[in-house]
């Protein structure tokens, strides 16, 4: 019969070396529990080589060496030692630095056991004993405490996957295509991967290809020789040799020009193009990290995109959802743009009124994080106290940002156009969708009109509180 494989279990919390070695335990494994990365150490160098473990999970946050530093000696003392990281508060850099140090994986708490069982299955070394395990998804990464306001920051669960697949792509260097809604803070993720890259020391360049004229973007993209038209009196670099040995983030892809289109399919497959009127090749060693609101696969179908760039471009695709779909991360998201704000503008701090806070959770957020940052401040600049109500909102025209149509007929030829645009991106569950988006709509307005009080909104919808409330509540836990 075969030895059923050792594991470790290093944290310092006890309740979590009980719960986790007994479902290991409990699993087909056998398992040693450890107080700190001191002792693991130590008996990592004992001579008793039966306890020697197949796969180790150790905590971040230690008495002592936290679990990173225990990563690296064990690393330096074992290099193909499985080892799985975990915490409870983790960001971005904290992530990536666990990957950066050959972390196998990442595992959030509070984690689900036989989730946590069926990870270590997947990560010990092939022939390992052990019960059969299925594939599963990744771990999510829990988001960190308050970060810098060009970190992204979020407790959704898309937002905690997201945080985590930055830290492990960011080390490898591959074209990342990011996508999502405008305003969801592509550039944010863009910066984020290079931040944590082993390029991070080297050039990080920033090109929305939107808002350049097409008869301009190829000079910006490529660099020109001095002559080459009318107004080139010298020469100039583009960005691709500007990001030599970094990255270059190419926000709103979709709109490049065709003809560009298969200049940059040739420097993403060889490295290497021409200066507009130059003849000296240049060769340059970028990373690619584009981004677009649109949906790609359907410009293939219409012929305004190139597919084999597409393929070029989405060897790793991470996507942002946009802010309705991440409701659970307003208030923090709010209080951190009312804080910087509130910081530049040497203003009081201000906090939001339960019932304002009520009112950004029911608005639609067409214009996404961005657009919830910008009312920030105007709120932080405008609100006459210190806590800000309900009412407030409606001097800062929270409302007129709804993307409301006011012809008779107009909210169905809008909602036409949307659904056009949903079913040929593949959106699927519209229906549910639509219905949803529809009573958050209404509910928005009622509450606005009857200053967050429930009750007279519900009444003027001829719709019962409850009623109102329950919507709410699944929106948010749906979220």
């Amino acid at each position: 019969m075969t030895e059923p494989a050792s594991l470790w279990v290093v944290d310092d919390d006890r309740s979590i070396r009980f719960v986790l070695s007994a479902a290991l335990t409990e699993a087909g494994y056998r398992v040693t529990a450890f107080v700190s990365a001191d002792e693991a150490l130590a008996a990592l160098d004992s001579p008793d080589s039966g306890r020697m473990p197949r796969l180790v999970l150790a905590d971040v946050r230690m008495p002592g060496m936290d679990g990173l530093g225990l990563l690296d000696q064990l690393k330096a003392k074992r290099p193909q030692l499985p080892v799985i990281i975990m915490s409870a508060h983790t960001d971005i850099a904290s992530t990536a630095g666990a990957f950066r140090g050959g972390a196998q994986e990442f595992l959030s708490k509070p984690f689900d056991l036989d989730a946590a069982v069926e990870l270590v299955g997947r990560c010990l070394p092939q022939g390992a004993a052990g019960p059969e395990m299925p594939e599963v998804s990744p771990a999510e990464v829990s988001p960190s405490a308050p970060a810098p306001s060009t970190e992204l920051i979020g407790q959704a669960p898309a937002m905690r996957a997201l945080f985590r697949a930055i830290g492990r792509f960011a080390q490898v260097p591959l074209s990342v295509l990011i996508t999502g809604e405008t305003g969801t803070g592509k550039e944010l993720v863009a910066r984020a991967l290079h931040r944590e890259s082993p390029r991070a020391g080297k050039p990080f360049v920033a090109l929305n290809t939107a808002a350049i004229p097409a008869e301009l973007l190829e000079s910006e993209l490529f660099g020109h020789e001095a002559g080459a038209f009318t107004g080139a009196q010298r020469r100039h670099l583009g960005c691709f040799e500007q990001a030599n040995g970094g990255s270059l983030f190419l926000d709103e892809i979709g709109d490049m020009p065709a003809s560009l289109q298969t200049r940059l399919l040739r420097v993403l497959a060889e490295g290497e193009f021409f200066r507009v009127g130059g003849r000296e090749l240049i060769r340059v060693d970028v990373r690619v990290i584009a981004a677009t609101h649109q949906p790609l696969e359907a410009l293939v179908e219409q012929g305004r995109f190139r597919a084999d760039l597409l393929h070029r471009l989405d060897v790793v695709r991470l996507h942002l959802p946009p802010l309705r779909e991440r409701r659970e991360d307003i208030d923090v998201l709010a209080a951190r743009f009312l804080a910087i704000a509130a910081t530049r503008l040497q203003l009081p701090a201000r906090k939001l009124a339960p019932a304002a806070l009520e009112r950004l959770h029911a608005h639609a957020w067409p214009g996404n994080v961005r657009e919830l940052e910008n009312l920030c401040w105007r709120l932080a600049a405008l609100a006459p106290g210190e806590t800000i109500s309900a009412r407030d909102l409606d001097l800062t025209s929270l409302a007129s940002n709804s993307g409301r149509v006011d012809a008779a007929h107009g909210w169905t030829t809008a909602l036409a156009d949307w659904t056009r645009q949903q079913l040929i991106a593949g959106t699927h569950d519209l229906h549910a969708k639509a219905r949803e988006r529809l009573d958050l709509a209404m509910l928005e307005v009622a509450l606005s009109l009857h200053d967050g009080r429930r009750g007279e909104a519900a009444e003027a919808l001829g719709m019962s509180r409850n009623t109102v409330t329950r919507k709410l509540g699944s929106s948010r836990k749906r979220r």
